[in-house]
C-alpha cells in the first residue's frame, strides 16, 4: 500500500469534478467512515471520506453501505451544516496527505457562510474535522483527541484547529537539479544517502515505493544501493525523479495495481516499472483504490462486530463435537447391550461355581454354535447373584439407550450443521446482516436479548435484502443469514421461481424471479450460490437448482434449514471478479 503525498494528489485532481455540486445526503455506516451522496454536473455520485486507522481513504465509490436507523452525533453535525450545501472547493495542503474540502451552505438564519470538512489521511491518526474557517474553530471531529491523548493538538468542539506537525521537507513538484543535488549530499553527510529511502526523508509526500521506483528508473545498481550514489548516479537519479514528477505536476496519472518483491498487494497513482504479479491499470484512481481496497476496511470492521458472536459459536461447534464423540463412544458400548444379556443368564445357573472374590469366570456358552467358553470379568466386591444382576441391569440400560442416543447424535450433528452455517454466513456478512444473526440467535435462544428496557427495537418481517441483476436483467435474490434466507425462500420466492443451492455443503439461499431465463443467468446465479458458501475457495463446486414449489421446511426445523427434491446439480467455480461485475443492490427491511 502507498497512499502518499502523489495519490492525495491523484485523488484532489479527480475530486475537482465535486466542484458546484451539491451534496444531497450524509451516511455515517461506521465509526470511521462517512457517505457524500452528490449531485454533480457529471451526475450522481458517491463520495467515501474514510478515517479508518487502518485504510484511510478518500475516493468516488459505486460500494453499497448499510444506513444506521440512528445516525452518529458527528453524521448528524455534518448533515446541520453541510447538506444541502454546495461543494466550493477541494484543495491538498501542499504535498501532505490532507484534504481540505469547502461547502457554500446557509445557516440557521438564512446568510452563506462556508465550512471546511479537513480529511487527514495519516494511518492511526487519521481524522475527519469540520472547522468554521471563519474563525479557525472547529465544530468536531470524528475521532476525538483530547489534551491527554495529545499535548499538541486537541481535536474537540470548541478547539481552534491546529494542522498534524510539519515535516519541514522540501516540495518534489518545485525542487530543481541544484536543490536535489544539495539534498543528496546533506543526507549522504549525515550517512543517510545509502538505499532509497533518503528520498522519503527530504521531499514531501514520497512514499519508500515511489522512491524504490524513482531508483529503479534510474537504473542503479545494488552495491550504489549499499554504498551510496556518486555523482553520476545521483545525476541519473535526479533524472529519473524529475521525469517522474512531471507526470505529477501535468496530472497525468495511470493508476494501478499489482504486488511488490516480497509479494504484498500494492497501489499506485503512477506507473511502476517494480510492480510484480499481475498488473492491473484503472481509468481513474477511485476505481483504482476502490479495487484495492475492497471490502477489506469492511471485513475488519465486520471482524471486530463479530468477535463475540465468532468465539460463541466455535465454542457451541465444540461442544457439540465433543458430544457427539461421546455419544458415539457410549453408542458403541450400548451395541454390546446383548452380550451383557448372555453374561447375565449364563451367570445364573453356574452361580455355586462362583466365589465373591472372583475376577472373572470361565464358563461354557452355550449360545455359541459351537459350545465355546466365554471369559466372564466380574466384580470381586460383589456376590455372585449381584454380578448377573450387574449384567442385566446393564444390559437394560443400554437397550433403553439406544433409542435415546440416536435421537441425541442426530440433534448434536443438526445443531453442528446449524452452527457451521451461521459461522459460514458471518465470513460473508456485512454490518447489517450481523444485527440479523443476532438476533435470530437471541430467537432461537442462544443469546440473551440485550435491548435495554422500555426501549423496543424496532421490528420488522422483512430482513435486508441482497439483490444481484443477471447479466439478461433478471433479479437474482440472495440470501446472507437465515433469516434472510427464510424471507427468500418461504415468502419472496413464487411457486415456478428458481431456487438455487450448495450441495451439501452450508450457504446462501439463491433465487432467481423469474420463470423464465437464459444459461448466462442460471450460470450467474449458480456461481453466487457457490461464491456465498463455505466452498468460496474451492473449484467444481456442486450446486443444485430446483423450482421453488419443490422447496419446503420440515416442522420445527432450525431457521434457514429446508428440503428439496426434483433438482439438477450444476458444477461451478466461483469467479471473484463476475461477482463483482453483476450490478447490486441492498434493499432495507
Amino acid at each position: 500500500m502507498a497512499l502518499d503525498g502523489i495519490v492525495t494528489r491523484a485523488i484532489v485532481h479527480e475530486l475537482q469534478a465535486c466542484i458546484g455540486g451539491r451534496i444531497n445526503k450524509i451516511h455515517q455506516p461506521a465509526a470511521s467512515d462517512l457517505v457524500f451522496h452528490l449531485r454533480t454536473q457529471a451526475g450522481n455520485k458517491r463520495l467515501l471520506l474514510s478515517a479508518n486507522p487502518t485504510y484511510p481513504r478518500v475516493h468516488f465509490t459505486e460500494a453499497l453501505f448499510p444506513n444506521p436507523l440512528e445516525a452518529p452525533m458527528f453524521c448528524m453535525l455534518l448533515r446541520k451544516h453541510c447538506e444541502g450545501g454546495t461543494i466550493e472547493a477541494v484543495a491538498q495542503v501542499g504535498m501532505e496527505r490532507i484534504i481540505h474540502i469547502d461547502v457554500r451552505t446557509r445557516d440557521e438564519l438564512g446568510d452563506l457562510s462556508i465550512k471546511r470538512i479537513i480529511i487527514e489521511l495519516m494511518g492511526r491518526h487519521s481524522n475527519i474535522i469540520l472547522v468554521d474557517p471563519a474563525t479557525g474553530t472547529q465544530l468536531d471531529g470524528i475521532h476525538h483527541v483530547t489534551p491527554a491523548i495529545s499535548g499538541y493538538r486537541v481535536v474537540m468542539p470548541g478547539f481552534a484547529y491546529t494542522a498534524p506537525p510539519e515535516q519541514h521537507k522540501l516540495d518534489p513538484l518545485e525542487v530543481d537539479r541544484a536543490a536535489f543535488l544539495a539534498a543528496w549530499q546533506a543526507a549522504a553527510a549525515e550517512g543517510n544517502g545509502t538505499g532509497s529511502g533518503w528520498l522519503v526523508g527530504a521531499f514531501g509526500g514520497l512514499s519508500p515505493l515511489i522512491a524504490g521506483e524513482i531508483y529503479a528508473r534510474a537504473g542503479v545498481s545494488g552495491v550504489a544501493i549499499e554504498i551510496g550514489l556518486n555523482p553520476e548516479e545521483a545525476g541519473r537519479v535526479w533524472v529519473a525523479f524529475d521525469g517522474l514528477m512531471q507526470e505529477v505536476r501535468d496530472q497525468k496519472y495511470t493508476p494501478m495495481t499489482g504486488e511488490n518483491a516480497k509479494g504484498k498487494s500494492i497501489f499506485s497513482a503512477v506507473r511502476l516499472t517494480t510492480a510484480h504479479g499481475e498488473i492491473r491499470t484503472y481509468p481513474s484512481i477511485s476505481e483504482c483504490m476502490e479495487d484495492y481496497y475492497g471490502d477489506k476496511a469492511l471485513r475488519d470492521t465486520v471482524k471486530q462486530k463479530t468477535s463475540d458472536l465468532l468465539r460463541f459459536l466455535q465454542n457451541e461447534r465444540n461442544k457439540n463435537l465433543k458430544k457427539l464423540t461421546n455419544l458415539e463412544q457410549d453408542l458403541n458400548e450400548a451395541e454390546d447391550a446383548e452380550r451383557y444379556r448372555i453374561w447375565g443368564e449364563l451367570l445364573l445357573p453356574s452361580l455355586h461355581a462362583i466365589r465373591k472374590g472372583d475376577a472373572s469366570v470361565e464358563l461354557v456358552n452355550y449360545y455359541d454354535e459351537e459350545q465355546g467358553m466365554e471369559t466372564i470379568p466380574l466384580d470381586p466386591l460383589l456376590t455372585p447373584s449381584e454380578n448377573a444382576q450387574r449384567y442385566f441391569k446393564k444390559y437394560n440400560k443400554f437397550k433403553n439407550s439406544l433409542a435415546v442416543i440416536d435421537e441425541q447424535m442426530e440433534l448434536a450433528k443438526g445443531e453442528i450443521t446449524y452452527l457451521e452455517g451461521l459461522l459460514q454466513q458471518l465470513n460473508d456478512a456485512t454490518l447489517s446482516d450481523i444485527d440479523e444473526i443476532r438476533e435470530e440467535l437471541t430467537q432461537q435462544g442462544y443469546l440473551r436479548d440485550r435491548a435495554k428496557r422500555g426501549k423496543k427495537k424496532k421490528k420488522t418481517d422483512r430482513p435486508t435484502l441482497h439483490v444481484y441483476t443477471s447479466s439478461e436483467g433478471i433479479e437474482i435474490y440472495v440470501g446472507k443469514n437465515n433469516l434472510q434466507n427464510e424471507y427468500v425462500t418461504n415468502r419472496l420466492g413464487k411457486p415456478n421461481d428458481t431456487w438455487l443451492h450448495t450441495k451439501d455443503i452450508p450457504g446462501s439461499h439463491v433465487l432467481i424471479r423469474s420463470e423464465s431465463y437464459g444459461d448466462a443467468t442460471l450460470n450467474e446465479a449458480a456461481q453466487l450460490a457457490a461464491y456465498f458458501s463455505q466452498a468460496k475457495q474451492s473449484s467444481s463446486v456442486p450446486v443444485d437448482c430446483t423450482l421453488i414449489r419443490h422447496v419446503r421446511k420440515p416442522s420445527g426445523a432450525k431457521p434457514g434449514f429446508v428440503i428439496y427434491d426434483h433438482q439438477r446439480t450444476l458444477y461451478v467455480t466461483p469467479d471473484e471478479q463476475l461477482i463483482k461485475a453483476l450490478p447490486n443492490t441492498v434493499k432495507n427491511g
